[in-house]
């Protein structure tokens, strides 16, 4: 992954919630490297208590009413399927599909948010605690289905952890992953403006196709000290390593905010522009086929023959 020009100055954490706009957190966390993959457990370990507080046991208020749904109906698995939760938290999804009839094991790095999983959790849930891009993690053990939401943009690498979900998944197995849409939702590069002239609310993209490495503050207040990163990438970017690891997407969707402004003068306008531009991308995979893929070259209209 391209990595972002050096700066003088260390770029400031920013005041968000660690997990974007659903509060999810990763797999991988900003610190010392291991599997080739930069983790920040130690940093989610100190974070753990406050996401624990803040989604709960059934999750986000968008968890629940976008991104759970969302993810059951792409993954439409019978009752008894084994489905792993890659990057786990403390096991909002394995809880939700546990209750669906699933056999559940949840993965994730950080230890502490395990100890929170398991606390929360009664039995039947297996957790696990191990890097997703560690390629001894869940040596030997296959799934019917895995699912990571809103975790991927927070892991460095994306090659070995991708690789390892290939590994992990049965023949015909998906795999659906959920992140903040890396088209609209990229933080400190992409905001909300107001146009008076035409009354209507737009979005705002400073940057896109180049990789971008963001730290967040969590919890996003003034007086916090612990952070977690955020890997924006482009589109092409995820098709390209799921790509290389044999993982072919099958079904995109893009899904919207389910909420609504108080009344006033914009509140249409708002309403508007949060269903014309998609909060979540989802994206469902199937094992296929490595093929490699360059990366196409800026292209410009060709010049007209002359005649």
């Amino acid at each position: 992954m391209a990595k972002p020009p050096k700066s003088s100055k260390s770029p400031r954490p920013r005041r968000d919630s660690g997990r974007d706009a659903s509060t999810r957190r990763s797999s991988s966390r900003s610190t010392a490297g291991r599997s080739g993959e930069r983790t920040n457990s130690p940093l989610w370990d100190q974070a753990a208590r406050w996401y624990d507080a803040l989604v709960g046991f059934h999750g986000s208020d968008y968890q629940q009413n976008i991104v759970l749904p969302g993810t059951e109906r792409l993954l439409d698995l019978k009752k008894g399927r084994e489905v792993l939760d890659l990057a786990c938290g403390q096991g909002v999804l394995s809880r939700h599909l546990s209750q669906k009839g699933m056999k559940m094991t949840g993965l994730d790095v950080s230890q502490e948010l395990i100890r929170l999983a398991q606390k929360r959790t009664a039995r039947g849930i297996r957790f696990e605690c191990a890097d997703a891009a560690d390629p001894q993690a869940l040596k030997g053990r296959t799934f019917d289905a895995i699912a990571c939401l809103l975790a991927i943009q927070n892991i460095e690498h994306l090659e070995p952890v991708f690789h390892n979900v290939r590994r992990w998944l049965k023949p015909q197995g998906r795999f659906v992953m959920v992140v903040t849409h890396p088209c609209f939702r990229i933080p400190r590069q992409t905001h909300w403006g107001w146009d008076e002239e035409k009354k209507i609310m737009y979005r705002r993209v400073d940057l896109y196709l180049s990789s971008n490495t963001i730290p967040i503050l969590t919890p996003p207040m003034a007086r916090s000290t612990v952070y977690t990163t955020t890997y924006h990438r482009s589109l092409q970017e995820y098709f390209t390593a799921l790509n290389a690891a044999g993982l072919q997407v099958d079904m995109l969707e893009e899904w919207t905010s389910h909420k609504n402004s108080e009344p006033g003068k914009r509140a249409k306008a708002e309403n508007r522009a949060r269903q014309e531009i998609p909060l979540f991308l989802a994206l469902r995979v199937r094992a296929g086929t490595s093929v490699v893929v360059e990366p196409a070259a800026t292209s410009t209209a060709p010049k007209a023959s002359k005649p």
